[in-house]
């Protein structure tokens, strides 16, 4: 018996080997500027679920319209937003959804946005690393369900979620989080009625408005997103609230309405539609926004993502479950 179980786990850890060589073979393929050599993550750790090098298609040329002229997305519509000085612009996730990057410049500064629907994450990047200015593409691979970027100048592998290399010459590098809001395309028009919103290059290239997420925020969480404990009573699809290494559950701070916590206050408003509802966007079901700020007032880093990336990629964080 003794003999079997050994067999059996000396073949699994030959056949780990061969699946992680075979891997890197295609890697090297599709990124022959990169360092598989160099990692911060066991690579047994990246997924493939059938992408490859920007089969996902970043946006590179965005195109805009004035808010008053987005009439083609409807006022609950779910934007991610940022405004660095004067320059204020709204990236709906129903693009969003079918490219996951923005390489962009706004106010001057070039930033990432970023979204990965698998985990609700959204969060937006200064491509400016020790005056070395990136841009980046997708990966095609799965980190703990989280999007895996390159960026192009060293093929370097990203977490979407945390913004760090996880592989490649740049491994360990983290990139600076700018503030962002996940809100309302309403909230973002009374607030910049000067704001400008993104809109698809081709409008046909991609099914837009729709989402192939339907049902993921409500339905039982499959054994894949299920791998990493949690607080009793939440769900690994549980929205939360995630700031300063904390992750707040989205329904007390709407039971709450406002809070003040850990240094930070929340405020929640109704009237910002699930992407992972309903097939057709607008028709998914109230969310609504939080927005979160410091002590002086001003925006802090937050993002509004599936418990179980919390989870996976803070495990140590604590989580504000106002018991």
């Amino acid at each position: 018996m003794f003999r079997l179980i050994h067999i059996v786990i000396v073949s699994l850890f030959l056949w780990a080997n061969t699946a992680i060589s075979q891997s890197l073979a295609q890697w090297a393929q599709e990124f022959p500027k990169g360092d598989f050599s160099q990692a911060i993550v066991p690579l047994q750790e990246i997924e493939y679920d059938g992408n490859v090098r920007d089969s996902i298609p970043p946006i590179d040329n965005p195109k805009y319209v004035n808010v008053q002229q987005s009439d083609q997305y409807g006022d609950f519509e779910p934007v991610i937003s940022v405004t660095i000085g004067d320059d204020a612009r709204a990236y709906p996730l129903q693009l969003m959804l079918w490219h996951e990057i923005v390489n962009d410049v706004i106010g001057g500064k070039p930033l990432l946005i970023t979204y990965c629907p698998l985990c609700n994450s959204g969060v937006v990047f200064s491509r400016n690393l020790n005056g070395q200015l990136l841009d980046f593409g997708n990966s095609g691979r799965l980190r703990n369900l989280d999007m895996v970027m390159y960026d192009r100048q060293t093929e370097s592998w990203w977490q979407q979620f945390t913004g760090t290399a996880i592989i490649g010459s740049l491994a360990g590098q983290k990139m600076q989080q700018i503030p962002s809001r996940l809100e309302s395309l309403a909230m973002f028009r009374e607030r910049e009625p000067a704001g400008l919103v993104l809109v698809p290059n081709n409008p046909n290239a991609r099914p837009y408005g729709t989402t192939p997420f339907a049902g993921m925020d409500s339905r039982r969480a499959s054994r894949r997103f299920s791998k990493w404990p949690l607080p009793e009573g939440i769900n690994p699809m549980q929205y939360v609230v995630v700031a300063n290494g904390k992750a707040w559950p989205l329904n007390r701070l709407k039971d709450a309405g406002t809070l003040s916590e850990a240094g930070l206050s929340f405020t929640w408003n109704a009237g910002r539609n699930s992407l992972h509802d309903r097939r057709k966007i607008a028709k998914g079901r109230d969310l609504g926004t939080v927005l979160v700020k410091d002590a002086s007032g001003a925006d802090v880093v937050y993002d509004v993502v599936f418990a179980f990336a919390f989870a996976a990629f803070i495990p140590d964080g604590d989580w504000m479950l106002g018991n």
